[in-house]
């Protein structure tokens, strides 16, 4: 096999996805039959400055550079073979967001990530206007907050993308967008593919009644969907890739998507009444709808799949990094006992006695809230732990607590879509570093939803892989082939998954939690208003880097 799959990167029968994840920038290399070859990735942090989420271009080029580097080498550890080429090319990255260009490609302002929930007066405008939910970290967001904030850069605004359209950008010189990212930065019109024409007037419209001449149709990068062609890769784009020329210019590379899309694609998610939770940083279930929602949500954000066929979105800010923190709390307490741990070996035992704990949480309550939670209406968020004086306070108690609270705000969004829409699901995936510790956070997920919830090994590489596949798709398709088809032929055919029913004790538990959690709120609130950032220079570089839980996702 290895001789086989040394041959096929020798003559460029691969696929490369990268993704740049919240946590971690990853790097897959898929074969002819879309296994992965070899991975390389890099850590990177976010920092809180001038309280704004932020990453910086400088740390964008050298994270994706360390990973096509590390790559290179497990293909070399691996395979024995030099990395000379690869067959098609992709990129994927957090989505939503905010980086603005004047006409010489200059940045104008930090990159603003999904992680800021600073416009609230814009998307509580926006979303009246347009009749649908405008979540605050979409592209439209951030710009019209700009104008309302008088921002000087605004008259200087060339053109505006996300993080995976920077860097398709910079690779091909191509401002082109995958539809599902693209549907993160503006509303689709369904029936063209392209952005919402009504929307994109009324937008040029209260712009000009607030001061600024602009034209938003000019301003968005063009949109493309699964399996078209979008640029090949340029001299200077191999250069920034890899400056050690292993990756050849003249690459061709499919429409760049968000991560959101990525992990449908990686969990066989994009046909109707499928759907995916993916859990990292931030936490995420998408939907494929078989028909339009009754009425916009607050707590629904209306996507799509990186064909054009319309989701439903429940995105939470705060997924695992809380439960990291405390890992990482347990690990330290072991080393000042003399004990030496592997990371993975202190999560997977926290997860696995959380199966121990009472099936309520026995009168424990915790908010996972590193952020703003617009779900819950928190602009900022505090981690908070609170129990009852005559709690079960025990270790397997106080995990399943955590692990609940992680879910507790995607329960929310979730109710909505299964209880006042109606929606119904076939089967639910789920991926991400919080489903690495078998049947434990995929067991109180599926308490959560009260929906059989599937795990595979093929998803285990996440988004990057999922952006692989996306790469062979554009390349490698029959003519006509649907997206939906070919994975269930040429991807998926075969797999094997894990599937975890609805316990009827952790149903009644996880529901009995959510009582406490939803009446709890105004304690979290109360955090908030009461409990600032002591530490200034803390502040400066919070970061959510997690030993164990990777963004996919986001």
């Amino acid at each position: 096999m290895t001789t086989d799959a040394g041959e096929a990167i020798t003559a460029g029968r691969t696929a490369l996805g990268i993704e740049l994840g919240s946590t971690r920038i990853k790097a897959v290399l898929a074969g002819p039959d879309h296994a992965p070859l070899a991975v390389g990735g890099h850590d990177w942090e976010n920092q809180f400055v001038e309280r704004r989420w932020t990453y910086s271009l400088e740390s964008v080029w050298a994270g994706v550079q360390r990973s096509v580097a590390a790559l290179a080498e497990d293909v070399r550890r691996r395979h024995g073979v030099e990395l000379t080429g690869v067959g098609s090319l992709g990129v994927s990255a957090m989505m939503h967001g905010y980086l603005a260009f004047d006409a010489d490609g200059e940045l104008l302002t930090p990159f603003r990530t999904w992680r800021n929930t600073n416009t609230g007066r814009s998307a509580e405008r926006l979303s009246a206007e347009f009749g649908v939910n405008i979540p605050h970290r979409w592209s439209v967001a951030h710009l019209y907050q700009a104008i309302l904030d008088r921002e000087d850069h605004v008259g200087r605004l060339d053109h505006l993308t996300t993080l995976a359209g920077y860097v398709h950008w910079q690779l091909t010189g191509e401002k082109v967008l995958g539809i599902g990212d693209a549907s993160g930065m503006l509303p689709i019109d369904s029936d063209t593919g392209g952005y919402d024409t009504t929307m994109l007037a009324r937008f040029d419209q209260l712009a000009a009644e607030a001061g600024v001449e602009l034209t938003l149709a000019d301003l968005l990068p063009r949109i493309a969907s699964a399996g078209q062609p979008a640029g090949t890769l340029t001299e200077a784009g191999a250069q920034l890739l890899d400056p050690a020329g292993r990756l050849r210019p003249g690459t061709p590379l499919c429409p760049p998507e968000g991560d959101a899309g990525t992990g449908m694609v990686a969990t066989n998610s994009v046909a109707p009444r499928t759907g995916n939770v993916s859990a990292g940083t931030s936490i995420f279930a998408m939907v494929v709808l078989e028909r339009e929602l009754t009425r916009a949500h607050r707590e629904l954000d209306l996507v799509t799949t990186p064909a054009g066929d319309p989701v439903a979105m429940v995105h939470c800010n705060n997924g695992a990094s809380e439960l990291d923190a405390w890992a990482g709390l347990f690990a330290e307490f072991a080393r000042a006992m003399g004990a030496e741990v592997d990371p993975s070996q202190v999560f997977e035992t926290l997860f696995t006695a959380a199966l121990g704990g009472a099936s309520d949480c026995g009168g424990m309550l915790a908010y996972n809230y590193l952020s703003g939670e617009p779900i819950t209406d928190l602009a900022e968020g505090r981690p908070l732990f609170v129990r009852s004086p005559d709690s079960r306070f025990d270790l397997a108690t106080f995990m399943r607590t955590h692990l609940f609270a992680s879910l507790a705000t995607l329960r929310i969004g979730m109710d909505v879509l299964q209880q006042a829409e109606g929606v119904r699901l076939d089967r639910m995936f789920a991926h991400g570093g919080l489903f690495k510790t078998e049947g434990v956070a995929q067991r109180f997920l599926a308490a959560a939803i009260d929906t059989p919830v599937s795990v595979g090994d093929v998803a285990s590489e996440g988004g990057a892989w999922g952006m692989a596949v996306l790469a062979a798709f554009a390349t490698g398709r029959a003519p006509g082939q649907s997206l939906a088809d070919y994975l269930d032929t040429a991807v998926f055919s075969g797999t094997s998954l894990q599937t975890a029913q609805p316990e009827p004790d952790d149903v009644a538990g996880f529901d009995a939690f959510m009582q406490r959690y939803v009446a709890g709120l105004p304690v979290e609130r109360a955090a908030v208003d009461h409990v600032g950032i002591g530490h200034p220079r803390a502040a400066e570089t919070e970061t959510t880097s997690a030993a164990r839980p990777e963004e996919q996702p986001e």
